[in-house]
């Protein structure tokens, strides 16, 4: 059996360009996800908490938190405003 740690998979994973595009693509959701997550827990709720506050449903916040939605604006803004938290959304060149 192989031992390998997880840096070294990573390492090895991150020599191949296509998987190196493929985590590009996906930064805008890692990133939305990472920030909902921690603004969530600095405020100690849970995301049936967060959901109740923002007017929808726990698995809303799941699919936010796991990066597998596109949520609408509409939707971040309640959560935004669910936090008291500032929503930013920007071009960067």
């Amino acid at each position: 059996m192989n031992n390998t740690s997880w840096n070294e998979f990573r390492k090895e994973l991150l020599k191949d360009v296509k998987v190196v595009r493929e985590l590009k693509k996906l930064e805008p959701e890692y990133q939305l996800a990472r920030s909902l997550i921690g603004a969530r827990i600095k405020k100690r709720l849970t995301q049936k908490a967060l959901a109740k506050k923002a007017q929808t449903d726990q698995a809303s916040i799941s699919r936010l938190e796991s990066g597998s939605s596109k949520p609408s604006l509409a939707l971040l803004r309640k959560v935004a405003d669910a936090l008291g938290a500032n929503l930013m959304i920007k071009f960067e060149l």
